[in-house]
């Protein structure tokens, strides 16, 4: 199938030919249809498979084939999504699509200075893309009207909850007109997805292009034990395979991020942090310059990274294996995307084993262990191997067990 078949006007179709697309993917394919009908979705979709694309070409259709006339144009499509990486990427995408039509779009998000995007504001626009935070606050203060919204998406809903914006969402939606169009869109539908779909949604159609949180099969996953003292080590040993040209590395905290880059950094690997305590201008920075191959390695907490969307992006690096099971498919999505290849590498200590469990009971496979490095997990007793790495009292680091103590077995 390709995108012609799908009965998009020649501007959008032009602009999708510049950007080198040719054939929808399934979530795109299935989805376009439904919305230039004008039916609502509640679409359920890992991250790599389309979504921007599956709702930004049928909006653009659809309001430029209803073209308000008017000197002032008002916002008749909203675009809420958690992060500001994400909105921004999100943004880009109706300016690419959308550069043949009049239309136009505007990015709102937090943390930045709000003037320049209320000039933006006041000059009208057709499609506005923002995060929670920054829309309520910009509605607060009398700078956004919602009356005439058209069509509303919300994007990524299962990390907006996870965040806390339930209650700011509510107050978005009681903004927005009763009579729209709803498009939903989550990685993972847990019960209180469902739930508020259920309250937004009218009649939807259900898409679903895989199973609700399973892996991207063409990933390749595996799984080191280590000791958390020795995960630095381990990372450094890592890269200094060639291959690895670029990696996408997470970690659980922010300052774990910081210190991580402080460790590559010290052993000659370019590397930045991407997370909440910086500004918006040194994250934009650091993400330009790991798509542009500048620097090696992006370490990024979770948050931060929702809504990096990095083409060929081959590597994955969990350094902390995250405490939430759909956590870990939202990480290993970052590669392996559009039906490309990628590795993902999980660090797992002592500690860290139960949510490994987790995740395996979420995914429905057993992940790959990887039992020869040089530094496996010298002790599965959490507490031993704390004192082993040197993290008892006295603070001084106890000696290396003398063998090889790999793990030859899964204990948990």
């Amino acid at each position: 199938m390709q995108f012609s078949s799908l009965h998009i006007i020649d501007p959008i179709l032009q602009a999708l030919q510049e950007e080198g697309y040719s054939h929808p993917t399934p979530i795109q394919a299935e989805a376009i249809p439904v919305v230039l009908k004008g039916g609502d979705i509640l679409g359920c979709a890992q991250t790599g498979t389309g979504k921007t694309a599956a709702f930004a070409i049928p909006i653009l259709q659809r309001l430029g084939e209803s073209r308000v006339q008017g000197r002032i144009k008002k916002i008749r499509s909203l675009i809420v999504t958690p992060t500001r990486e994400l909105a921004i990427q999100i943004g880009e995408s109706f300016s690419a699509y959308g550069r043949h039509t009049p239309l136009t779009n505007t990015v709102i998000f937090g943390g930045v200075n709000q003037n320049p995007q209320i000039s933006r504001l006041k000059n009208g626009v057709d499609i506005l893309v923002a995060t929670p935070g920054r829309l309520l606050d910009l509605m607060n203060q009398g700078f956004i009207n919602l009356h005439d919204v058209e069509i509303l998406v919300l994007d990524e809903a299962d990390r907006m909850l996870d965040m806390g914006f339930i209650h700011d969402i509510r107050k978005v939606l009681a903004a927005l007109p009763k009579e729209k169009q709803s498009l939903f869109f989550s990685a993972t539908m847990p019960p209180d997805i469902v739930r508020l779909s259920s309250t937004i949604l009218h009649n939807p159609a259900k898409i679903s292009v895989t199973p609700p949180s399973s892996t991207v099969e063409i990933i390749n996953q595996q799984i080191y034990f280590v000791d958390k003292g020795n995960k630095s080590a381990l990372l450094v040993h890592l890269l200094k395979n060639p291959d690895i040209t670029t990696a996408l590395v997470f970690t659980r905290t922010k300052h774990g991020a910081d210190k991580v880059v402080k460790h590559l950094l010290k052993h000659g690997i370019t590397a930045e942090a991407i997370h909440g305590n910086k500004a918006q201008n040194a994250r934009q920075r650091a993400l330009s310059n790991f798509k542009s191959q500048k620097t090696r390695v992006l370490v990024a907490t979770d948050i931060a990274a929702r809504g990096i969307d990095v083409d060929e992006l081959q590597h994955v690096i969990n350094y902390d294996t995250s405490n939430i099971p759909e956590t870990y498919v939202h990480r290993i999505g970052r590669t392996g995307r559009a039906g490309a290849s990628g590795t993902a590498i999980s660090f797992c200590d002592a500690e860290e084993k139960a949510y490994l469990k987790d995740i395996e009971k979420l995914i429905a496979k057993s992940i790959p262990v990887v039992e020869e490095h040089p530094f496996p997990l010298v002790d599965h007793n959490p507490v031993k191997a704390a004192q082993q790495q040197g993290r008892g009292r006295s603070g001084h680091p106890a000696p290396r067990p003398q063998g090889n103590s790999r793990p030859k077995q899964r204990r948990y």
